[in-house]
């Protein structure tokens, strides 16, 4: 039996965190929360729970998750959002490893619910995510944007059985102002690396994200979700290079 620490970083997400929590039960042999000082009831719903609760100030995902990571007692760390949640044959996958004795890392399928819908097509599913991995020699690593699990050398990978549910946005608006939030860090992570476009990219850009996200990756069989997403996506897309085209005429000023 390998024992297993369960490690979840947090900000105001008493919305989805007993959820998240209450799916573990079972699995985690050691629960580490980070939070970066919530002011709903992120803290009172984690206390309802055998947890380790810490609070640290935030400096970006990366390097939060490392130091929640490097609190783990365990060899090897099951890495949960907030807004995520085992499911039933996903938690039988990790039982079984568990027993086994896990070796190496292991991707997770993750299925997104939108809006009160589970989106399967879009380019939004498997949307595979390693999430068990051994403590030692991996990171996250990443700044403006999403981070990425750098895993040791030569380790073996296999991918686990059942779905990782991700409950993502609750509302059309939420998606809007998040994808918005994410096109400025985009564009400012492109500008940091000396990426520069031309007047014409943002709406080509977007074009050639509709058509795949809608059409070639099938997002018209999830309906209306589909049509919404890849909208939403598409003009995320075109907001990114405008932005990045603002910080070149500013450098140019």
């Amino acid at each position: 039996m390998t024992p297993l620490s369960v490690v979840i970083i947090t900000f105001n997400e008493e919305k989805n965190l007993k959820r998240c929590l209450q799916s573990v039960q079972g699995l985690a042999d050691e629960l580490i929360i980070v939070d970066s000082f919530s002011t709903d009831k992120t803290k009172e719903i984690a206390q309802q729970f055998n947890c380790k609760f810490v609070e640290r100030a935030w400096n970006g995902y990366s390097d939060q998750k490392n130091y929640a990571n490097s609190l783990a007692q365990n060899e090897y760390i099951l890495s949960l959002d907030s807004d995520e949640e085992i499911g039933e044959t996903l938690f039988k996958s990790i039982q079984t490893i568990k027993i086994a004795g896990i070796n190496g890392s292991y991707s997770l399928n993750r299925l997104t619910n939108y809006c009160g819908h589970w989106i399967r097509y879009g380019g939004w599913y498997p949307d595979s995510k390693v999430r068990v991995f051994p403590k030692k020699e991996t990171i996250w690593e990443g700044g403006y944007v999403h981070e990425t699990l750098k895993l040791p050398s030569g380790i073996n990978k296999e991918n686990l059985e059942g779905d990782l549910l991700h409950y993502s946005y609750y509302s059309y608006s939420d998606h809007r102002k998040r994808a918005n939030k994410y096109s400025k860090l985009s564009a400012e992570n492109l500008y940091a690396e000396g990426k520069k476009v031309s007047p014409i990219k943002p709406y080509l850009s977007g074009i050639a994200k509709f058509l795949s996200m809608y059409f070639f990756n099938l997002g018209i069989l999830d309906g209306k979700m589909g049509l919404i997403i890849a909208w939403i996506s598409a003009s995320a897309s075109v907001n990114k290079y405008l932005y990045l085209l603002e910080l070149q005429l500013k450098t140019k000023l």
